[in-house]
């Protein structure tokens, strides 16, 4: 069985973040830097997927970004994943989740991968669109966030998260993807020896040129800190009285009632 396993690498959310000079992302000046926490738990479902199956399973952990995410997959490697391939890009925070779930498909196409994991979202983006914009490039079922998985008899069966705390409990046959939701799993802390076996395993670089084939749909114009407001008024009391108070605040400080 071929697994890949998708992570991006973000920065600490306890970071102190700045507008950077353009005003369209946060500075990476002086930022610590992890892995994405949804990512976390594909990786681990990921590796223990490679387990269940045994020796006749690959797992592969492929990050887009520059150098420095290097560091970040050795985790992944160390957690258990055999390889890591980086597609090397000084400029990924630019790009929208079309053309980051097209790289990854344009990688994984001929790779014959039975199993794809990846984050539910990326804590700085948030999109949650690149996952299922990846199965949807490669003509491959998806199960969204997921916060239970098993797989037998190569067929998958999860339960995914829906609204108001509802779960739905779906099945497919692989080849598939899937997206994972935090909970699903408790990822495992690399070990010392697991940390230098790692160091050993193979890390590649590619190219973006080899891979990315398409335009973006959107760009990003600006970002920004919400603007300071006021604090809202609570009422307390009977509902009838709270309705009169209500309407009485509306007549003296809108126009609603005017």
């Amino acid at each position: 069985m071929k697994i890949l396993v998708c992570i991006k690498q973000v920065p600490d959310m306890e970071s102190k973040f700045k507008v950077n000079a353009d005003g369209r992302w946060y500075d990476a000046a002086d930022l610590a830097w992890r892995m994405n926490e949804y990512d976390e738990y594909a990786v681990e479902q990921a590796v223990q997927l490679k387990e269940q199956v045994g020796a006749d399973s690959d797992l592969t952990v492929l990050c887009i970004g520059p150098e420095r995410v290097k560091e970040t997959m050795k985790k992944a490697l160390a957690m258990g994943a055999d390889r890591g391939v980086n597609v090397a890009d000084d400029n990924s925070h630019q790009k929208d989740p079309f053309e980051i779930a097209s790289i990854i498909a344009e990688f994984a196409k001929e790779q014959g991968f039975d199993l794809i994991f990846t984050g539910m979202q990326s804590q700085d983006r948030g999109s949650a669109q690149v996952g299922v914009l990846v199965a949807e490039l490669l003509g491959l079922p998806s199960i969204s966030t997921i916060v239970d998985f098993s797989y037998a008899d190569g067929r998958i069966s999860a339960k995914r998260e829906l609204e108001g705390g509802v779960k739905a409990r779906v099945s497919c046959a692989t080849p598939a993807l899937v997206t994972c939701q935090l909970g699903l799993n408790t990822p495992r802390y690399p070990t010392l020896p697991n940390i230098m076996k790692a160091k050993k395993k193979e890390l590649l670089s590619v190219e973006l040129a080899e891979l990315l084939k398409v335009e973006g749909k959107q760009e990003t114009s600006k970002i920004y800190f919400p603007e300071k407001k006021g604090g809202g008024l609570v009422l307390e009391g009977d509902a009838s009285d709270l309705a009169d108070q209500l309407i009485q605040i509306l007549k003296e400080k809108t126009a609603v009632l005017a």
